[in-house]
């Protein structure tokens, strides 16, 4: 992902949070579950309100969730 600067932990955070579908992320965050799956694929970047409340929905904090690469 030649551009590609935000990576994302959450299909493993979903995974250690009782096998959390992406469904039920997405109704505790407020979005559809395709916006969930293109978020972990990484081809949609989340909006900074959104992105603290997924991190809120795995009880952790946003840098936990979401890493951002500086190198271009």
């Amino acid at each position: 992902m030649g551009d590609q600067m935000l990576s994302n932990r959450i299909r493993r955070l979903r995974f250690d949070a009782g096998e959390m579908t992406q469904q039920e992320l997405a109704e505790k965050v407020g979005v559809t579950r395709q916006t969930i799956i293109a978020i972990e694929q990484g081809k949609y970047s989340p909006s900074l309100p959104l992105a603290f409340r997924i991190a809120h929905a795995f009880s952790c904090r946003i840098e936990e969730v979401f890493q951002y690469d500086r190198e271009l």
